[in-house]
């Protein structure tokens, strides 16, 4: 990597695998028609190569790879015992075999029991045919929103410029996601590249996957729902259902309340149910957060508590007048919720910055304050994160290594930060590990990249089968 590409946005921009998911929200209700929209996966993952769990124990069946829920729900009568048998080979359809056996070898009469026996030997034989994967050439691709409706994001207003260029829509993210698994991905952390010791030392970690898989890091930037985005074809937040699935909350025309899949988060959720091998130790993705008009969809930051007048913005003020009964720690509450389940699901945060702001352009003061503000605001509800995934796709240097010398990176370390994302989709991966850091590029899956160069990511999925013909041609140059 010669040369970092600064990618300019128009905006600020292990629970009960087995619970089935649910359709209404957690202690509470909403107006109107309340439905729920699935993921439009294809559950059976055949007809391409790399579909299926190759490398897998055999003891995992097509069934239970396919749909996990309803293989767990036919050992349900089998009782305590296949109950147990479900939830080892859930763990080591997702590669993790040393959970896996030292879950059964902690059962009650192991050394009694063949069948668990059985399973131990064969994912310890699994487990001795995967092979280490090189850490510095971990791929990492992101999102912004997704589109849910495109007759309202491509509308021909001031925003659809900018909605073409950086957003995905719902139907690209369905076909990317199975692509991708049919080629063999599998979606791990940053968290299982490397790991860091009291004194903040960097030590590379192992990914132990079958020949033929490949590891891809997925973040998704933004995550707020901004006021701007208010009736474009977006959700309004993610919400917490019943049983403890997190959906999404889409307001309709006629002003009822859908719940279902219609962003990034449940969509992945969906798709790993249908697809365990697709995760890595039941690992997700990563949001990275701004926090000036709160998080998640719930309106969480400073001036939504005390409004002060002179801070709030025009969509702010509107926003108030609309809600006039808006309670402000009931929101914070319920955003914790959100974060809580998303986490007990695999999930993870980042910080994109409080504002949404390219560093190297502000003071050091600004910087600081900035700094201040989300740890005051977003990391009380979603918790402490070591990760920085900068706004602009910017950096606070070139490609040479981070020194103590750059006053942004002695910044950003004294914050807790370790590993830094910036953008550059000009190679398949770009990794940089030093004594105490790890960087790594992402690469943007949206239309301005999949219109313009759709060659720099034909090694994850074909773009002609994943665009969405209601998108609106040109795209805009950036």
């Amino acid at each position: 990597m010669t040369a970092l590409i600064v990618y300019e946005t128009k905006f600020k921009e292990h629970k009960n695998p087995w619970t089935d998911a649910g359709s209404v929200l957690a202690g509470g209700s909403s107006s109107g028609t309340v439905t729920a929209r699935g993921s439009g996966q294809d559950a059976s993952g055949s007809g391409a190569e790399g579909a299926g769990l190759s490398g897998q124990p055999e003891s995992v069946s097509d069934a239970q790879a396919e749909d996990p829920n309803g293989a767990a729900a036919a050992v349900e009568g089998g009782g305590q015992e296949g109950s147990v048998e479900a939830a080892a080979n859930r763990m080591a359809a997702q590669y993790d075999y040393d959970g896996a056996i030292a879950y059964l070898k902690g059962q009650p009469g192991y050394d009694r029991n063949d069948r668990y026996k059985n399973l131990v030997s064969t994912y310890e034989n699994t487990k001795a045919g995967c092979v280490p994967y090189p850490i510095d050439q971990v791929t990492h691709v992101f999102f912004h929103s997704l589109v849910y409706d495109t007759s309202k994001a491509f509308d021909g207003d001031s925003y659809e410029a900018g909605y073409n260029q950086v957003m995905t829509t719902v139907s690209e993210m369905d076909s990317i996601l199975q692509q991708m698994y049919n080629r063999g991905f599998v979606m791990v952390s940053l968290h299982d590249m490397v790991s860091f010791d009291e004194a903040g030392n960097l030590s590379k970690k192992e990914i132990l996957l079958p020949p033929g898989k490949t590891p891809f890091v997925l973040s998704q930037d933004d995550v707020s729902y901004y006021h701007y985005m208010d009736g474009d074809g977006f959700p309004q937040k993610l919400v917490v259902t019943q049983d403890g699935k997190v959906k999404n909350s889409y307001l309709e025309d006629d002003g009822s309340i859908s719940i279902g899949d219609y962003d990034v988060v449940p969509i992945v959720d969906t798709f790993v149910e249908q697809h365990p091998d697709f995760s890595y130790h039941g690992h997700k993705g990563i949001l990275a957060l701004t926090g000036y008009e709160g998080v998640l969809g719930y309106r969480t930051d400073e001036v939504y508590k005390t409004r002060q007048e002179d801070r709030l913005t025009a969509f702010q003020k509107a926003f108030f007048a609309e809600n006039p009964d808006f309670d402000f720690d009931k929101e914070v509450e319920e955003a914790k919720k959100v974060a809580d389940a998303m986490k007990a699901e695999g999930w993870e945060f980042a910080s994109h910055t409080w504002g949404h702001i390219n560093p190297r352009a502000y003071s050091m003061e600004s910087l600081q304050r900035d700094s201040d503000r989300w740890q005051s605001w977003v990391a009380p509800i979603v918790g402490d994160t070591d990760v920085l995934i900068f706004a602009f796709g910017a950096d606070i240097g070139d490609w040479q290594p981070y020194t103590l010398e750059n006053e942004y990176y002695a910044h950003y370390k004294s914050m807790g930060f370790r590993i830094y994302c910036n953008v550059d989709a000009s190679a398949k991966y770009w990794v940089q590990i030093g004594p105490d850091y790890i960087r790594q590029a992402r690469r943007n899956l949206d239309g301005y990249r999949m219109y313009y160069t759709p060659d720099l990511i034909s090694d994850l999925y074909d773009v002609d089968l994943a665009w969405d013909d209601s998108r609106p041609t040109p795209v805009p140059p950036m």
